[in-house]
Protein backbone atom coordinates (compact mmCIF):
# COMPACT_ATOMS: atom_id res chain seq x y z
CA UNK A 1 0.00 0.00 0.00
CA UNK A 2 1.86 3.03 -1.10
CA UNK A 3 1.83 6.44 0.67
CA UNK A 4 -0.12 9.33 -1.34
CA UNK A 5 1.65 12.29 -0.56
CA UNK A 6 1.04 16.36 -1.88
CA UNK A 7 4.40 17.96 -1.62
CA UNK A 8 5.28 21.48 -0.85
CA UNK A 9 8.68 22.18 -1.25
CA UNK A 10 10.80 25.25 -3.64
CA UNK A 11 14.75 24.94 -3.13
CA UNK A 12 17.67 22.76 -4.08
CA UNK A 13 17.02 21.29 -0.36
CA UNK A 14 13.11 20.66 -0.69
CA UNK A 15 13.87 18.98 -4.49
CA UNK A 16 16.51 16.32 -3.01
CA UNK A 17 13.64 15.78 -0.53
CA UNK A 18 10.99 15.12 -3.31
CA UNK A 19 13.32 13.04 -4.81
CA UNK A 20 13.48 10.56 -2.13
CA UNK A 21 10.10 10.63 -2.01
CA UNK A 22 9.72 10.08 -5.93
CA UNK A 23 12.37 7.16 -5.73
CA UNK A 24 10.86 5.08 -2.50
CA UNK A 25 8.26 2.25 -3.83
CA UNK A 26 6.25 3.26 -1.15
CA UNK A 27 5.47 6.41 -1.78
CA UNK A 28 3.31 8.23 -4.38
CA UNK A 29 3.28 11.46 -5.28
CA UNK A 30 0.78 12.88 -7.11
CA UNK A 31 0.73 16.95 -6.62
CA UNK A 32 3.81 19.53 -6.33
CA UNK A 33 3.26 22.64 -4.87
CA UNK A 34 6.08 25.36 -5.35
CA UNK A 35 6.58 29.15 -5.48
CA UNK A 36 6.25 31.01 -8.90
CA UNK A 37 8.81 31.55 -11.18
CA UNK A 38 11.37 34.75 -10.38
CA UNK A 39 13.82 36.17 -12.59
CA UNK A 40 16.98 35.15 -11.64
CA UNK A 41 20.87 37.20 -12.54
CA UNK A 42 21.51 39.96 -13.58
CA UNK A 43 19.41 39.58 -17.00
CA UNK A 44 16.50 38.84 -14.68
CA UNK A 45 16.27 35.29 -16.52
CA UNK A 46 12.64 33.83 -15.73
CA UNK A 47 13.96 30.90 -13.73
CA UNK A 48 11.36 27.64 -12.37
CA UNK A 49 12.34 26.44 -8.82
CA UNK A 50 14.26 23.57 -8.70
CA UNK A 51 11.15 21.60 -7.04
CA UNK A 52 9.13 22.57 -10.29
CA UNK A 53 11.66 21.07 -12.81
CA UNK A 54 12.37 17.78 -10.89
CA UNK A 55 8.12 17.06 -10.67
CA UNK A 56 7.46 17.80 -14.01
CA UNK A 57 10.34 15.48 -15.32
CA UNK A 58 8.30 12.97 -13.39
CA UNK A 59 5.01 14.11 -14.97
CA UNK A 60 3.59 15.18 -11.90
CA UNK A 61 1.50 17.85 -11.46
CA UNK A 62 2.43 21.17 -10.21
CA UNK A 63 0.63 24.26 -9.11
CA UNK A 64 2.65 27.78 -8.46
CA UNK A 65 -0.04 29.66 -6.51
CA UNK A 66 0.79 33.49 -5.27
CA UNK A 67 -0.82 32.18 -1.82
CA UNK A 68 -2.44 29.06 -0.73
CA UNK A 69 -5.44 30.74 -0.30
CA UNK A 70 -5.72 31.47 -3.99
CA UNK A 71 -9.24 29.94 -5.27
CA UNK A 72 -8.61 26.64 -6.10
CA UNK A 73 -5.47 25.88 -4.28
CA UNK A 74 -7.54 24.37 -1.50
CA UNK A 75 -9.68 21.92 -4.10
CA UNK A 76 -6.98 20.71 -5.89
CA UNK A 77 -4.78 19.32 -2.31
CA UNK A 78 -8.06 17.75 -1.37
CA UNK A 79 -9.18 15.97 -4.56
CA UNK A 80 -5.51 14.32 -4.01
CA UNK A 81 -7.14 13.02 -1.11
CA UNK A 82 -3.66 12.76 0.21
CA UNK A 83 -2.30 10.49 3.35
CA UNK A 84 0.34 13.05 3.84
CA UNK A 85 1.23 16.79 3.38
CA UNK A 86 5.13 16.87 3.16
CA UNK A 87 6.64 20.49 3.60
CA UNK A 88 10.64 21.52 3.06
CA UNK A 89 11.62 25.33 3.06
CA UNK A 90 8.48 26.06 0.57
CA UNK A 91 8.14 29.57 1.43
CA UNK A 92 4.92 29.99 3.19
CA UNK A 93 2.68 29.55 6.42
CA UNK A 94 -0.08 26.72 5.64
CA UNK A 95 -3.70 28.07 6.40
CA UNK A 96 -5.53 25.66 8.97
CA UNK A 97 -8.10 24.68 6.66
CA UNK A 98 -4.86 23.03 4.56
CA UNK A 99 -3.56 21.65 7.67
CA UNK A 100 -6.93 19.80 7.93
CA UNK A 101 -6.54 17.84 4.63
CA UNK A 102 -4.12 15.19 5.94
CA UNK A 103 -1.24 15.18 8.37
CA UNK A 104 1.33 17.94 7.14
CA UNK A 105 4.90 16.90 8.16
CA UNK A 106 7.48 19.71 7.68
CA UNK A 107 11.46 18.86 7.68
CA UNK A 108 12.87 21.44 9.19
CA UNK A 109 17.17 22.15 9.05
CA UNK A 110 17.67 23.02 13.00
CA UNK A 111 16.96 20.93 16.27
CA UNK A 112 13.71 22.44 16.70
CA UNK A 113 12.87 24.89 18.71
CA UNK A 114 16.30 25.82 17.94
CA UNK A 115 16.23 28.45 14.85
CA UNK A 116 12.57 28.44 13.90
CA UNK A 117 12.09 30.84 10.05
CA UNK A 118 13.95 31.21 7.41
CA UNK A 119 17.99 30.73 7.48
CA UNK A 120 18.81 28.11 10.07
CA UNK A 121 21.81 26.58 8.97
CA UNK A 122 23.64 29.64 8.69
CA UNK A 123 22.57 30.76 12.01
CA UNK A 124 23.78 27.81 13.29
CA UNK A 125 27.57 28.60 11.60
CA UNK A 126 26.98 32.21 12.55
CA UNK A 127 26.53 30.88 16.18
CA UNK A 128 29.81 28.70 16.01
CA UNK A 129 27.50 25.53 17.03
CA UNK A 130 28.86 22.57 17.70
CA UNK A 131 25.99 20.50 16.50
CA UNK A 132 22.85 20.62 14.60
CA UNK A 133 20.49 19.09 12.59
CA UNK A 134 16.50 18.68 10.77
CA UNK A 135 13.79 18.30 12.87
CA UNK A 136 10.65 16.11 11.33
CA UNK A 137 7.50 18.12 12.88
CA UNK A 138 3.88 18.41 12.24
CA UNK A 139 2.53 21.66 11.27
CA UNK A 140 0.24 24.05 12.94
CA UNK A 141 -0.34 27.84 11.84
CA UNK A 142 2.47 29.06 13.49
CA UNK A 143 6.21 29.90 12.03
CA UNK A 144 7.72 25.92 12.41
CA UNK A 145 5.76 25.79 16.18
CA UNK A 146 4.36 22.56 15.41
CA UNK A 147 4.73 19.25 17.62
CA UNK A 148 8.16 17.49 16.81
CA UNK A 149 8.08 13.84 15.91
CA UNK A 150 11.82 12.84 14.70
CA UNK A 151 15.19 14.42 14.62
CA UNK A 152 18.91 13.29 13.27
CA UNK A 153 21.66 15.15 14.96
CA UNK A 154 24.69 16.20 12.84
CA UNK A 155 28.41 17.31 14.95
CA UNK A 156 29.23 20.22 13.05
CA UNK A 157 33.21 20.42 11.83
CA UNK A 158 35.00 23.65 12.57
CA UNK A 159 36.17 24.25 9.27
CA UNK A 160 32.73 23.53 7.02
CA UNK A 161 30.98 26.23 5.31
CA UNK A 162 27.32 26.48 4.01
CA UNK A 163 27.13 24.75 0.99
CA UNK A 164 28.91 21.10 2.75
CA UNK A 165 26.91 21.27 5.68
CA UNK A 166 23.66 22.07 3.49
CA UNK A 167 24.49 19.20 1.61
CA UNK A 168 24.62 17.03 4.73
CA UNK A 169 21.36 18.22 6.13
CA UNK A 170 19.75 17.78 2.77
CA UNK A 171 20.87 14.25 2.99
CA UNK A 172 19.95 13.63 6.61
CA UNK A 173 16.68 14.99 5.79
CA UNK A 174 15.87 13.04 2.98
CA UNK A 175 16.46 9.54 4.61
CA UNK A 176 14.32 11.49 7.97
CA UNK A 177 11.37 12.15 5.42
CA UNK A 178 11.17 8.44 4.52
CA UNK A 179 11.32 7.03 8.13
CA UNK A 180 8.88 9.85 9.85
CA UNK A 181 6.19 8.74 7.43
CA UNK A 182 7.27 5.17 7.53
CA UNK A 183 6.81 5.24 11.07
CA UNK A 184 3.98 7.71 11.41
CA UNK A 185 1.43 5.58 13.45
CA UNK A 186 4.10 4.62 15.83
CA UNK A 187 5.56 8.11 16.85
CA UNK A 188 4.67 10.02 19.97
CA UNK A 189 4.65 14.07 18.68
CA UNK A 190 6.63 16.15 21.34
CA UNK A 191 5.71 19.68 22.27
CA UNK A 192 8.61 22.26 21.93
CA UNK A 193 10.00 24.10 24.82
CA UNK A 194 8.82 27.79 24.21
CA UNK A 195 11.31 28.60 26.83
CA UNK A 196 14.40 27.26 24.54
CA UNK A 197 12.37 28.86 21.12
CA UNK A 198 15.07 31.09 19.14
CA UNK A 199 13.85 33.02 15.84
CA UNK A 200 16.54 33.45 12.96
CA UNK A 201 15.52 36.17 10.02
CA UNK A 202 16.51 36.01 6.32
CA UNK A 203 19.34 36.90 5.74
CA UNK A 204 19.91 40.35 3.76
CA UNK A 205 22.92 41.39 1.65
CA UNK A 206 24.16 43.94 4.47
CA UNK A 207 24.79 41.25 7.01
CA UNK A 208 27.82 40.56 4.68
CA UNK A 209 29.77 43.81 5.55
CA UNK A 210 32.20 43.52 8.21
CA UNK A 211 34.04 45.98 10.56
CA UNK A 212 36.61 43.67 11.57
CA UNK A 213 36.58 43.83 15.00
CA UNK A 214 36.38 40.27 16.07
CA UNK A 215 38.03 37.48 13.99
CA UNK A 216 36.10 34.11 14.98
CA UNK A 217 32.59 36.26 14.45
CA UNK A 218 34.14 36.96 10.73
CA UNK A 219 35.23 33.58 10.24
CA UNK A 220 31.62 32.08 11.19
CA UNK A 221 30.43 35.19 8.73
CA UNK A 222 32.57 33.61 6.14
CA UNK A 223 31.44 29.96 6.83
CA UNK A 224 27.46 30.72 6.98
CA UNK A 225 27.51 33.43 4.02
CA UNK A 226 29.11 31.25 1.67
CA UNK A 227 27.96 32.34 -2.06
CA UNK A 228 25.64 34.89 -0.73
CA UNK A 229 26.07 37.79 0.30
CA UNK A 230 29.54 37.04 1.11
CA UNK A 231 32.22 39.19 3.49
CA UNK A 232 33.03 42.40 2.34
CA UNK A 233 34.72 45.50 3.59
CA UNK A 234 32.31 49.57 3.62
CA UNK A 235 33.85 49.95 0.89
CA UNK A 236 32.51 47.08 -1.37
CA UNK A 237 36.03 45.22 -1.27
CA UNK A 238 35.40 41.31 -1.25
CA UNK A 239 37.22 38.88 1.27
CA UNK A 240 37.35 34.70 0.51
CA UNK A 241 39.92 32.10 1.01
CA UNK A 242 40.27 32.92 5.01
CA UNK A 243 41.28 31.24 7.93
CA UNK A 244 41.13 32.14 11.84
CA UNK A 245 44.76 32.39 12.66
CA UNK A 246 43.87 33.46 16.57
CA UNK A 247 40.86 34.25 18.42
CA UNK A 248 42.76 36.42 21.17
CA UNK A 249 45.39 39.60 20.15
CA UNK A 250 44.41 43.06 20.08
CA UNK A 251 45.13 44.91 16.82
CA UNK A 252 44.42 47.87 14.69
CA UNK A 253 41.10 46.69 12.02
CA UNK A 254 42.46 45.72 9.05
CA UNK A 255 46.49 45.67 9.79
CA UNK A 256 48.87 43.50 8.20
CA UNK A 257 50.23 41.44 9.95
CA UNK A 258 52.42 39.26 7.65
CA UNK A 259 52.53 37.96 4.51
CA UNK A 260 52.46 34.28 3.76
CA UNK A 261 52.87 33.17 0.28
CA UNK A 262 50.50 34.73 -1.84
CA UNK A 263 48.09 35.06 1.29
CA UNK A 264 48.03 38.09 3.96
CA UNK A 265 47.88 38.12 7.93
CA UNK A 266 45.43 40.38 8.91
CA UNK A 267 44.51 41.73 12.45
CA UNK A 268 41.37 42.83 14.09
CA UNK A 269 40.16 44.54 17.42
CA UNK A 270 40.27 41.39 18.54
CA UNK A 271 42.47 37.95 17.29
CA UNK A 272 43.49 37.96 13.40
CA UNK A 273 42.63 36.06 10.14
CA UNK A 274 44.20 34.98 6.98
CA UNK A 275 43.16 36.05 3.48
CA UNK A 276 43.88 34.59 0.60
CA UNK A 277 42.10 36.20 -1.94
CA UNK A 278 40.54 39.96 -2.68
CA UNK A 279 38.22 41.19 -4.79
CA UNK A 280 37.61 45.08 -4.91
CA UNK A 281 34.66 46.21 -6.44
CA UNK A 282 34.21 46.17 -9.95
CA UNK A 283 37.38 43.52 -10.43
CA UNK A 284 38.01 40.34 -11.08
CA UNK A 285 38.97 38.25 -7.35
CA UNK A 286 42.86 38.36 -7.12
CA UNK A 287 45.34 36.86 -4.55
CA UNK A 288 45.78 38.93 -1.42
CA UNK A 289 49.45 39.22 -2.26
CA UNK A 290 48.91 40.59 -5.56
CA UNK A 291 46.50 43.06 -4.11
CA UNK A 292 48.90 44.36 -1.29
CA UNK A 293 51.53 44.60 -4.16
CA UNK A 294 49.32 45.97 -6.49
CA UNK A 295 48.77 49.41 -3.83
CA UNK A 296 52.35 49.41 -1.92
CA UNK A 297 50.99 48.06 0.90
CA UNK A 298 53.80 46.92 3.05
CA UNK A 299 53.16 45.58 6.85
CA UNK A 300 51.88 48.16 9.61
CA UNK A 301 49.48 49.33 6.96
CA UNK A 302 45.82 48.87 6.68
CA UNK A 303 44.60 46.06 4.35
CA UNK A 304 41.36 48.61 2.92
Amino acid sequence: MKNKIVYMGTPHYAKEILGALVSAEDMDVSLVLTQPDRPVGRKKILTPPPVKVLAQEHGISVLQPNRLSDEGVFEAIANEKPDFIIVAAFGQILPKRILDIAPCINLHASLLPQYRGASPVQQSLLNGDEKTGVTSMLMEEGLDTGDMLETVEFVIPEDIRLYALMQQLTEDACELTLRTVRNFKKLTPNKQDEAQATLCKKIKKSDGQIACDDAQSIYHKYRAFEGWPGIFAANGTKFDEIALVEKNGSYQPFEIIAFEDESVIVGCSKGSLKIGKLQPSGKKPMSAKAYCVGRGLKVGDPLV
